[in-house]
């Protein structure tokens, strides 16, 4: 079947690939630990999407029947871009995910989500057999929270109501985030907002604390998962 001239076929990466070269060391390696069969879950970012690209190309060349779990809608559009099949959670498991991350500290816990996607991100983490995080060395911090904020999904109508509960977890600051090519604050691929809150101190608890607050869909903290750390 002739494939279709269309928008997704002409899609190109929203900014500029920063340590693209290093990038694609790291998405020939990712690329390599792909066996026949598999189902992987890809998160989101320049990161993911430069490995996407080594992805396509092994199973072209080597004829591998791979499924791709994607977690945000410009993985998925790559997907079709580049001819790579695509699954669900409904459907199937995956073997092992990969992705990146704003943040790592020492017990390999993370800060994710300046791309929104954390709820699927952290969806496909639970579900994994093994997750491996992509990071630069700038991601590595002494605690969370040094360089970034905590992103936070959150339901439109509880907005005000949730940022009066994370001041009182500690947020010394809290904003909407505010879309870049439209007016008015970022949607999720959900259809909600994201609240970035900077906290000075952020406990083991802390994810469960935010995740308790009702009209909080998700947040940006990954404390205590199963990954491994592969530094590009």
């Amino acid at each position: 079947m002739k494939q279709i001239n269309t928008v997704i076929s002409r899609l190109q990466w929203s900014a500029d690939i920063t340590n693209r070269e290093r990038k694609e060391r790291v998405a020939l390696l990712i690329a390599n630990m792909m066996r026949d069969g598999q189902v992987i879950g890809a998160g989101s970012g320049s990161t993911v999407y430069v490995a996407m690209l080594a992805i396509a190309e092994k199973v072209k060349r080597e004829n591998l029947d791979i499924e791709i779990i994607p977690a945000s809608h410009e993985i998925s559009m790559t997907c079709v871009q580049l001819g790579l099949r695509q699954t669900t959670l409904w459907e199937k498991t995956p073997d092992w995910t990969f992705d990146g991350a704003d943040e790592v500290d020492p017990q390999q816990s993370l800060i994710k989500g300046r791309g929104g996607a954390m709820f699927k991100e952290k969806l496909l983490i639970c579900n994994s057999k093994k997750t491996f995080i992509i990071v630069d060395q700038s991601k590595f911090v002494g605690r969370l929270g040094e360089k970034f904020p905590v992103p936070v999904e959150v339901f439109p109508q509880s907005l005000v109501y949730v940022e009066q509960q994370l001041e009182a977890l500690g947020a010394r600051d809290i904003t909407l985030r505010m879309a870049k090519g439209k007016d008015g604050p970022v949607i999720t691929e959900n259809g909600n907002f994201v609240l970035d809150a900077w906290f000075d101190n952020i406990d083991p608890l802390m994810e469960k604390k935010i995740k308790n607050i009702t009209g909080v869909i998700e947040s940006g903290l990954f404390i205590g998962y199963n990954v491994e750390i592969l530094k590009n």
